[in-house]
Order: structure tokens, then C-alpha cells, then sequence
């Protein structure tokens, strides 16, 4: 008897004599309810006729509503095996084989062991069976209009008095993240960092680095998903750490925004132009960028995880997939609506979109490589929180999820069994991710939408705006969020009334507040129409802050003399990369830096830097000037070291005044200052 049949099995004769002994037949062949011959050829038969013509379709209809499930399911699909993992997480149970007898030989057969051998459907009976069988129904995922305030969290306590464990629960307040005007807003002010400076990563991981975590934090809105917590002790750490401030430098460098230099990130031209792009369409190019990006894997942000690098990374699944797999699933989920991470990670292993983050686990381990392998009994808690790292690190972080959080200790008790985990207070910084919504933005970054249109502010009518600039909380249900908000727009006087200014306006502009959405915001949570004097005030700074345009980083040149700067600046070789920065300056753009220099170097000239150049200009002025018998003579034009002509005293004139010269360009290796001191003693 075959125990494997690694390329299925053709027919039920084949199923029959190569899969099974004479004990089974006789168990399955009782089914038939006919009377049974002891030879294995003639059991065969008996079961064979009985399967035979209506007899099949017979036998389906004795089967009970998930058993015919289990046949649908691999009827219509392309493989004949059983999916047992995939029908339990679309079903929530097996179907039932045969009975529960305590001793396994005396267990019977159910009817549903006539199409299925070993686990797999013979070739000719899926065929008859396709023909009569209906598909499956699709996968189903569910969804809440509105989560909870708490979340019941599962624990065990051990009972003395009986001895044994006892499954109770716990409520923990959620807390509701709405993410997709905060990362438009974070977008720009990260990007802005990086533009100062103060942005650095390692040059081998491309992480961040402890101070700008920090800085990165500061300008996050409301910080970051778990703000710090007082330590107790090192065995006692409930702190999940940074994760939007983690995963902005990584995005944007995968994104190709910012490149480093160095130790720091800078801008690239991308990341310039983003500034005056809509954030929207800069969020979905970094989203489509990340599901292949290789700069990180997000399973090495779970710590307690260890062997993924040296060996161990060689059985470390490719990133690339895992994402595309979650990607493609988020796109299949209804928009708007919370659903539970459990709830969709069972959707995932439902509709065959499983993916695994390394194909030997036995190379992972917790403290120790022996005792605490998780080859055995790890279940699918390793893609369980790749898959919780990705959405909340990264699809939230950008925008795309609005998520509902409790804190990660203890949110998850799944892992209580592997050893090494007794002194964890959470396998992963992201175990207290509960449910999540797809919002407009991740609808249009999905691909579930063909543009971006953001929803409306909810009507909410919680504040008083007065016509001499002051809000006024009016209700209790001023919420955090409005709170933070009108903190960023106008100045606290008291607990419940802010003013508004010109200076905070400003600022909430510059860091990616648009007027529109303060406007907005006001209305919505006023519920009537803004005073006359609050809508001035916001027309001025909406129409101020467009008065001045960054138009990026240039290079100040020192000259000389006025003379020099103004000959350079009206060369027609060099004056399309320059203008003139007062008397002796001339003002470089960053883009035009190589191309200036190579044209002053076509003119004679070298561009010096630093303390380069102050060495190059010392002996010059201390070198005694020649006699002006010396400097030319009469008659004839002076000229510089080639023999090309120098420059008259009217056109010196008219470079000194800044009008443009309609003379020939800068000669090679010329020495102006000679050529026009001589020319004006002459």
C-alpha cells in the first residue's frame, strides 16, 4: 500500500488497491451497507459499483454541509489535495472524517473518506464531480462600523483548589489612531528635516539613529503610536519603542527622496519637488516603492526573534512576496469599515494568499538555538506578526490604515508556550494592533480607487468661535485629537479657550497644514459659518504664506573686486549659471555648481574653497604692483600673458555700473586688474 502520491492519483481503482489495506475497505465498503467478500479485489469492486453512474451524486448528497464544502473546495481548485489549513481558517473547523471513538482502530470512516484518499481526490471522480458539485462559497471577511472601547484580552490564571488553568479576560481600553492627514503632514515635516540636517542613519543598515528618532518624534502628530513609560526595571520594560519615527528615514530613502551623504540624509531632487507636489501622490509612489524595496526586512524589528542573519538568513524567505501577498489581500477588504488583524489574517490563509517568512524555522530561535528553536510548535505566529510589523509600521505610518491600538504587553498571550518567552512582556512591539480601516488615502494607494479625494471632516459642534479670534471648548466631547489640533493653529489662553494668531497660523502652514484644512476643520467643529474677522485673518495668511518660494540651496562666490564679479556676472558663457549677490558676490544655484565652474574655467578662472583660497590670494596681496611706465604702452592695447586683448576703461565702466557688456567674453589666463589699471593710466 502507497502511503504518498507526490503526482495524485489517476482513478478511484487506483485509489482504492494503492492507498488502502483490506481493513480499510471493509470500513468504508460497511458504508455501502451490502454485504462484503473478504478478498481486497472483490471489497474493490464493491465500492467501485457503488460509486458508479447516479450513485456518486448519491453519495454527495449523504454528505453534511461542510463535508460537501470540503469536496467543493477541491473540485474546484487545481490541485486534488485537501487544503486543511486553508478550509480551517475559511470554515473555522474540519469536516468531520470518522468517528470519535477513543481507540483510533476502532474509529469508523464518514462518507466523506469516498472522495478523498490520503488527502487526495483521484483524477476521474473530481472530474464527474464538477459537473454536479457547486462552487464553494468566496472567502468572507467581517467588519465593524465602529470598534469597541475596549478589547477583552485572554489570559490564564492557574486554580489551586482544582488544579488546572482557568481562561479569563481582560478589558483594555482601545485607542483609535485616524492616520491620513497626520502622515501628509509628517511626510513634509520629515522631509524638512532632512533638509536641515538633522536627519542621520547608518551607512550599513540605513537606520536611524537614537537622536534623530528623537528628532523625528518631535514632529510627529500626538508622537508616536506609544509614548515612553517609566522603566521599573530592566525585567520589566513594557516599552514597544519608536515605529513611525522608525519608519519615515526607511521609507523616503526607499522611495528615493532622500539619499545619504555621509553620516545624514540628504534631499534629492525628488524629495525637493515633493514639496510642491500633493502628498497624496508622493505617499502612493513610497508605497509602491516599499513592497520591493530590500533595505529592511520587517521580521528583524521582532528582537526576539534571533538567527535571521549569518546562516539563518539563507532560509529567510525574499520581502518582495510577503508584501505583495498583504498588498493584494488589503485590496480584496471592504473600505471604511474596521476589521479585526485576527480576523484578517485568517481572511489571508482563507483565500490562499498565505506567504512565510523563512522555509526552515528550525534555523529561528528565542534565548537559545537548541532549547528554543521554532521549528515545533510555533504555529503561524511568525507571519502572524510580520504581517501586524507591516501594517502598522509602515502602511499606517504613511497614511493608508487608521488603526485601533491597546498596549502591546500582554495583548497577545499566543506565544506562552514557546520557551524562552516566560520574561517577555510582548513578542512583538506591534502585538497590541487590534483592528485597522482602510481610509480614502490607502483606498487610492491600494488601488481601489482612481483618485484621491479626502473624506470629509466629521460635523461635530464642540467649539465656539468668536469674532474677536478666541475658540472656546463649549461640550465634553472634545476629543485629544481637537485638542492637539487647535494647540497647532492658535494659542492656549486657558483650559478651554485658545486665540488665534497670525504666527501660529504660519506655522501650522509651514508644517503642512493647509489654510483649506483649518478652514475646514473650524467649520466642522463649530457647526455654523466662521465670523468675518477669523475668515480675514485666514485669507491673510493663506495669501502670505505663498509670498516667498524656497527655490533650493546656492553657492555665494566671493570675487576680488566689484569689477571681477561684475565681468563674470555679464559673460555670456557664465551669467546663465549666476547673478550678482551685491558689490563683489555672485550667487551660485546648487544645480548650476558644476556647470559654473567649468565655465569660469573656460574664462581662466578657478573657484576656491575655504582656506584654499584664502592661501592662493595671500601672496597675491602682499606682490608689489609694477611701475606704470610698465604697464603698457602708448598706442597699443594692453594684453595679458597669450596676447589676447585686454579690456578698456569704458568697458570697465559699464561692468562697475552693471550694465551689460556687449564686448567680447573673458579671455583665457587674463590678469584684469593689470589690463584695466593699465588702461587708465594710459
Amino acid at each position: 500500500m502507497k502511503q504518498y502520491a507526490d503526482a495524485g492519483i489517476a482513478s478511484l481503482q487506483n485509489a482504492l488497491f494503492d492507498h488502502m489495506n483490506s481493513d480499510d475497505l471493509k470500513k468504508l465498503g460497511a458504508l455501502t451497507k451490502q454485504k462484503l467478500p473478504s478478498r481486497k479485489g472483490d471489497l474493490v469492486d464493491v465500492i467501485t459499483r457503488y460509486l458508479e453512474g447516479d450513485g456518486l451524486q448519491t453519495a454527495w448528497r449523504g454528505l453534511d454541509e461542510l463535508q460537501r464544502a470540503a469536496v467543493a473546495e477541491v473540485v474546484h481548485s487545481e490541485e486534488t489535495y485537501f487544503p486543511a489549513d486553508l478550509f480551517r481558517a475559511k470554515y473555522g473547523r474540519d469536516p468531520v472524517w470518522e468517528s470519535n471513538e477513543e481507540n483510533r482502530y476502532y474509529r469508523k470512516p464518514s462518507p466523506l473518506c469516498f472522495f478523498f484518499y490520503n488527502g487526495i481526490m483521484p483524477d476521474d471522480l473530481k472530474a464527474r464531480l464538477k459537473t454536479f458539485v457547486p462552487p464553494p462559497a468566496k472567502v468572507k471577511i467581517a467588519s465593524l462600523d465602529r470598534v469597541p472601547d475596549a478589547y477583552d484580552v485572554p489570559y490564564r490564571t492557574w486554580n489551586a483548589s482544582t488544579r488546572s488553568y482557568q481562561e479569563e479576560t481582560e478589558a483594555k481600553p482601545l485607542t483609535v489612531h485616524e492616520t491620513e492627514r497626520a502622515a501628509q503632514r509628517e511626510l513634509l515635516a520629515v522631509l524638512r528635516l532632512i533638509d536641515a540636517g538633522k536627519v542621520a542613519v547608518s551607512d550599513k543598515t540605513r537606520r536611524p539613529s537614537g537622536s534623530t528618532l528623537d528628532a523625528i518624534a518631535a514632529v510627529l502628530d500626538g508622537s508616536d503610536y506609544y509614548p515612553p513609560v517609566p522603566v521599573k526595571s530592566k525585567w520589566d520594560d513594557e516599552n514597544a519603542g519608536p515605529i513611525r519615527a522608525f519608519a519615515w528615514p526607511l521609507l523616503v530613502q526607499a522611495g528615493g527622496l532622500a539619499q545619504l551623504s555621509g553620516s545624514r540624509l540628504q534631499l534629492t531632487r525628488a524629495g525637493r519637488q515633493s514639496f510642491s507636489e500633493p502628498p497624496a501622490g508622493t505617499i502612493r509612489m513610497l508605497w509602491k516603492k516599499w513592497l520591493i524595496t530590500t533595505i529592511i526586512d520587517e521580521l528583524s524589528r521582532i528582537e526576539c526573534v534571533k538567527g535571521q542573519t549569518g546562516k539563518g538568513q539563507r532560509t529567510m524567505s525574499a520581502v518582495a512576496p510577503r508584501r505583495t501577498a498583504i498588498a493584494g489581500a488589503l485590496s480584496e477588504c471592504p473600505a471604511g469599515v474596521w476589521i479585526s488583524t485576527d480576523d484578517f489574517f485568517r481572511f489571508i490563509r482563507a483565500s490562499g494568499a498565505t506567504f512565510i517568512v523563512t522555509r526552515n524555522s528550525w534555523s529561528l530561535y528565542i534565548c537559545d538555538p537548541h532549547y528554543g528553536s521554532l521549528g515545533s510548535g510555533c504555529g503561524w505566529i511568525l507571519e502572524e506578526r510580520y504581517l501586524l510589523g507591516l501594517l502598522l509600521e509602515y502602511a499606517a505610518t504613511l497614511g493608508l490604515l487608521d488603526v485601533a491600538l491597546i498596549p502591546a504587553a500582554g495583548a497577545r498571550p499566543d506565544y506562552g508556550d514557546l520557551w524562552g518567552t516566560d520574561e517577555l512582556p510582548f513578542f512583538s512591539r506591534y502585538d497590541g494592533l487590534m483592528y485597522f480601516r482602510i481610509n480614502p488615502l490607502g483606498e487610492y494607494c491600494f488601488g481601489m480607487a482612481p483618485a484621491y479625494q479626502s473624506a470629509p471632516l466629521q460635523v461635530k459642534p464642540v467649539l465656539r468661535i468668536l469674532p474677536n479670534l478666541e475658540i472656546a471648548a463649549i461640550g465634553p466631547d472634545l476629543e485629544q485629537g481637537d485638542r492637539l489640533a487647535l494647540d497647532t493653529y492658535a494659542t492656549r489662553v486657558s483650559e478651554y479657550v485658545w486665540r488665534l494668531d497670525s504666527g501660529k497660523l504660519l506655522a501650522a502652514i509651514e508644517e503642512g497644514r493647509p489654510v483649506a484644512e483649518i478652514r475646514e476643520f473650524l467649520a466642522a467643529r463649530s457647526g455654523t459659518e466662521i465670523p468675518d474677522a477669523v475668515a480675514r485673518l485666514l485669507d491673510d495668511a493663506a495669501e502670505r504664506s505663498v509670498k516667498l518660494q524656497d527655490r533650493g540651496p546656492a553657492r555665494l562666490i566671493e570675487c576680488a573686486d566689484p569689477a571681477l564679479a561684475a565681468l563674470l556676472a555679464n559673460d555670456s558663457r557664465i551669467r546663465k549659471y549666476c547673478m550678482r549677490a551685491g558689490d563683489r558676490h555672485l550667487a551660485v544655484p546648487a544645480s548650476s555648481e558644476t556647470a559654473f565652474k567649468r565655465a569660469v574655467k573656460e574664462a581662466g578662472y578657478l573657484v576656491l574653497v575655504g582656506e584654499t583660497a584664502s592661501r592662493a590670494r595671500a601672496p597675491q596681496s602682499r606682490r608689489a604692483s609694477p611701475p606704470n611706465g610698465e604697464r603698457g604702452r602708448a598706442g597699443e592695447s594692453p594684453v595679458n600673458e597669450t596676447g589676447e586683448a585686454g579690456v578698456g576703461s569704458a568697458q570697465r565702466d559699464e561692468l562697475v555700473a552693471g550694465v551689460p557688456s556687449t564686448g567680447p567674453t573673458v579671455g583665457p589666463a587674463s590678469n584684469i586688474l593689470q589690463a584695466l589699471e593699465a588702461q587708465a593710466g594710459d
